[in-house]
């Protein structure tokens, strides 16, 4: 059997590992003419870790990045909202609240591709179906013909409006810049993946390995809004100012070129990945807010899944529907808990954000607990 997949992401190169290893020829074909260490840092939690365990590279990325033990939450004056130790449920379903690079993640999944199996500068605009093929279509007027086709070319996807027209990335109501950057020597808890939700907005970070912080800033904003595009971390640090100490050394710390900047889009939950011999995978089929977390997660697991379904079906369009049915309903939870989970967050309104904020500070860590093992129960 021969597969194409569209798209050279973390979702692309899971599922084309995924593959190779049912014995299936798996092309992977990628729009960027060179593949360069860009990028943030990248959460994985235990579902993710098992998922990568599945397809066998789960201890070279364990390598490469850090396990926290803890997720907390402050207020704009530093005062705890939410502490959870994440800890216990790493006993239990293994490496979680695990930080990497995700520069150093992708590099993982490539060096675990069949050789001549990654296809740079491929950007395709459109694909076919005859006969039992599937073709897809680049813009350079070539060509490629196989018996299966992944798409997984992310949340604006060529593939995905071609089949689902009106399937269109929504607006999430705010903005987010991202860094990894080097410690400039200020003092952190290196063991836990800390978010400020503060009047100005929300900052996250996180430590990783090899003294280097990766943080995140999200602000309301309109879509496409130009004066955000404009910002510079000396003004990301000034619109902060008043936040309890790190954020702001941490913000004015970062060099201009370090800064990676985009509003915040998901998907509204498709109801349907399949389409004959064709099939939508990550960010594709489910992109969602990253509040939880959640992105590469499932797409980890969309691959180690899909890999099981073709070696249990001889028939791909069967294995295509069996798919579609274990995944369809577990993402469509995690796109709308996250975008709830976002939009909260995101209050900025004194008398919210403080109903907010004691509302998290009482709220049972059982609850918290059941909801990550929820996500953590995967059906490999």
């Amino acid at each position: 059997m021969k597969a194409i997949l569209i798209g050279g992401g973390i979702g692309g190169l899971c599922a084309a590992i995924a593959l190779q290893k049912q014995g299936i020829t798996a092309t992977v074909y990628e729009a960027a003419p060179e593949l360069k260490p860009v990028g943030a840092g990248v959460g994985l939690a235990a579902n993710a870790i098992q998922g990568l365990q599945r397809l066998g590279v789960a201890a070279e990325v364990v390598a490469r990045g850090k396990q926290l033990t803890a997720l907390v939450m402050f207020d704009g004056a530093g005062n705890v909202i939410s502490h959870m130790d994440t800890q216990p449920l790493s006993r239990k379903y293994g490496i979680n609240n695990f930080v990497i690079h995700r520069a150093d993640l992708h590099e993982v999944l490539q060096q675990h591709l069949q050789p001549g199996s990654l296809v740079l500068g491929q950007r395709c605009v459109s694909i076919n179906q005859h006969n039992g093929q599937v073709q897809a279509v680049f813009a350079d007027g070539t060509q490629a013909t196989a018996d299966l086709l992944i798409v997984a070319d992310g949340i604006n996807s060529v593939v995905r409006r071609q089949l689902l027209p009106d399937s269109r990335p929504r607006y999430a109501g705010y903005t987010c810049w991202r860094a990894v950057i080097e410690n400039p020597g200020v003092e952190i808890n290196k063991m836990i993946s800390a978010e400020t939700w503060a009047p100005q907005g929300r900052v996250g970070m996180a430590p990783l390995k090899g003294n280097r912080i990766y943080w995140y800033a999200c602000i309301n904003a309109t879509a496409n809004d130009e004066a955000m595009r404009r910002i510079t971390p000396d003004a990301l640090a000034a619109h902060f100012a008043g936040v309890h100490p790190p954020v702001q050394a941490i913000l004015a710390a970062t060099k201009p070129e370090q800064l990676i900047w985009n509003d915040i889009h998901d998907l509204k939950p498709l109801k349907q990945f399949a389409f004959g011999r064709v099939l939508l995978l990550g960010d594709a089929a489910h992109a969602t807010t990253p509040n939880m977390g959640q992105g590469a997660c499932q797409a980890i697991e969309d691959a180690v899944v899909l890999g099981q379904c073709l070696g249990q079906e001889a028939d791909i369009a069967a294995a295509l529907k069996k798919y579609e049915k274990r995944r369809m309903a577990r993402t469509a939870k995690v796109i709308r808990l996250s975008r709830l989970l976002g939009w909260v967050s995101q209050w900025q309104h004194p008398v919210l954000a403080g109903f907010r904020n004691v509302v998290f500070r009482l709220m049972p860590k059982q609850i918290d607990q059941r909801q990550m093992e929820d996500l953590y129960r995967v059906d490999f």
